[in-house]
């Protein structure tokens, strides 16, 4: 599949993982009084869960076993866990900037990161 293509349905897998991602968080946040940071991470997670069952039939149509795509999508969501949790504490408790937006910005940077690597080593 050509790499545009396959971009785009990243995004919008991205795009419904993103839905659950912020739904979870903005629950937390705004109904069960919780602080940005540690619901935008539980939010990652289940958003997470979306991602790897959407991009590995529809994004990538990969054929690589669950058992080695499995730990190959875990590690690199790790990692895009860890871009989030830096870039969250960066932008909402050093800066003070609005979570919603903080989260826009570290979402749209953690995409590409995270396309990256799922193209060339989870499912390639």
């Amino acid at each position: 599949m050509a790499i545009v293509r396959q971009l785009t349905a990243y995004a919008s897998v991205g795009a419904a993982a993103t839905a659950f991602h912020y739904a979870v968080l903005i629950a937390l946040v705004e109904a069960g009084g919780w602080r940005p940071l540690p619901a935008t991470l539980c939010g990652y997670v289940v958003g997470g869960v979306v991602a790897y069952v959407l991009n590995r039939r529809h994004t990538f149509a990969s054929d690589r076993s669950h058992a080695e795509a499995g730990w190959r999508f875990a590690l690199t969501a790790f990692l895009g866990f860890c871009v989030t949790y830096v870039l969250m504490s960066l932008f909402v408790e050093r800066l003070g900037a609005p979570y919603l937006l903080a989260q826009a910005i570290t979402t749209l940077i953690a995409m590409f990161v995270t396309f990256a690597i799922n193209r060339s080593w989870t499912f390639g």
